[in-house]
């Protein structure tokens, strides 16, 4: 199971690279359309803390520290780093879900998150769910950007 979640993770981290380096400009990583307010800027920060907390910090023991006021707040954060940053989230779960095995996906995540106890298997599954929610949002941003700035 971690070698399919690792797959998923890995694709679908990729494609998020393929959206950022797609908008027409940095500026427009960051603008806000019409009733979106988290541009794919602040959702790109949103998921490298996001992941980098949960499978990093309490999966893996990495010493992450999360700003998730700073993943909402945040912006100008250059494309590059953007890029560099969900690289480095990319590498960091491959590494830690390379050293599950599948009695350690059956115990109970070591912390309670959503206000339910939850298997990590379950949570990872959470996580990628999460992790496609944004993705699909920041696609339609960058849709929506490209089309207003016609």
């Amino acid at each position: 199971m971690t070698q399919d979640l690792n797959k998923l993770y890995q694709r679908d981290l990729a494609k998020l690279v393929v959206e950022l380096e797609a908008y027409p400009s940095e500026a427009s990583l960051w603008l806000v359309v019409r009733e979106i307010k988290n541009p794919a800027g602040n959702l790109a920060l949103h998921l490298v803390g996001n992941l980098n907390q949960f499978i990093g910090v309490d999966l893996g023991g990495t010493d992450y520290k999360r700003d998730r006021d700073a993943e909402f707040n945040g912006k100008d954060v250059p494309r590059a780093e953007l890029i560099a940053m969900v690289k480095a989230t990319s590498s960091m779960i491959e590494t830690v879900l390379s050293g599950l095995d599948s009695l350690e996906l059956e115990q109970i995540f070591p912390k309670e998150v959503l206000g339910d106890q939850m298997t990590t298997q379950y949570f990872l599954l959470h996580l990628y769910g999460h992790l496609n929610w944004h993705l699909g949002q920041i696609n339609y941003h960058r849709r929506l950007t490209a089309s207003s700035s016609d």
